[in-house]
């Protein structure tokens, strides 16, 4: 009887792939999150806190921690281990609290307007 894998790795998983961190070049493995890259190429410091500037690096791997957060071409506040990492993307790492974008349009007090 021959046994079937319980988990197989998804065509072209292993694939070598080229992405940037922090305006360096790195090649990683496709078919992963971008921590789970980050962490195999020897990056430890994934972002700093706002109060203290002390470093973080990915915790719990499945997006309950927050501290894996970096920005994805040029989007902050990304969740690196909820992320597939792809071809040319560019990562940066995150120094401290971020701005929160320009309000477009006049703040309203309650859905209803009023």
């Amino acid at each position: 009887m021959t046994s079937t894998p319980l988990f197989r790795a998804l065509p072209g998983a292993d694939a070598p792939i080229d992405i940037w961190f922090n305006d360096r070049p790195l090649r990683v493995l496709g078919g992963r999150s971008v921590a789970a890259a980050l962490l195999a190429a020897g990056i430890d410091r994934f972002r700093a806190t706002p109060v203290s500037g002390a470093p973080r690096a990915p915790y719990c791997m499945m997006g309950a921690c927050f501290e894996c957060l970096v920005e994805i071409d040029g989007v902050p506040s990304r969740q690196s281990c909820m992320v597939t990492v792809r071809e040319g993307m560019r990562i940066h790492s995150q120094e401290g609290a971020r701005d929160l974008p320009p309000v477009e349009s006049e703040p309203v007090e309650n859905a209803h307007g009023r």
